[in-house]
């Protein structure tokens, strides 16, 4: 069994209007069977931060097309994206890049 994780994720470009306006929040994982990814870090901010409109975060199982991924400051692509697991300490930092206009 994995051990509980502790990450900091962050919201940024207007993503954060979604989270009660909160930039910064320091999340422990619980500890579960099989390794924290992406994908299930992204179950879980829907279920336990995101306060409104999910459809603007969230499509599918990942984030929505203009919403940037920085995991310790390097683009999500480059780490695997969905895949990439999540390590004790880890900053994971989600940007906005839709605005109205």
């Amino acid at each position: 069994m994995a051990a509980p994780l502790s990450v900091d994720v962050e919201f940024g470009g207007g993503a954060e209007l979604l989270f009660d306006g909160i930039k910064k929040h320091r999340v422990t994982l619980p500890g579960q069977e099989e390794p924290w990814d992406i994908r299930n870090l992204l179950i879980w901010i829907k279920k336990n931060l995101l306060k409104e409109r999910p459809e603007l975060f969230i499509q599918g199982d990942s984030v929505r097309p203009g919403i940037l991924v920085l995991i310790n400051d390097a683009d999500w692509e480059l780490l695997g994206e969905l895949d990439y697991q999540l390590q004790d300490q880890d900053s994971v930092l989600f940007i906005s890049t839709l605005h109205g206009g």
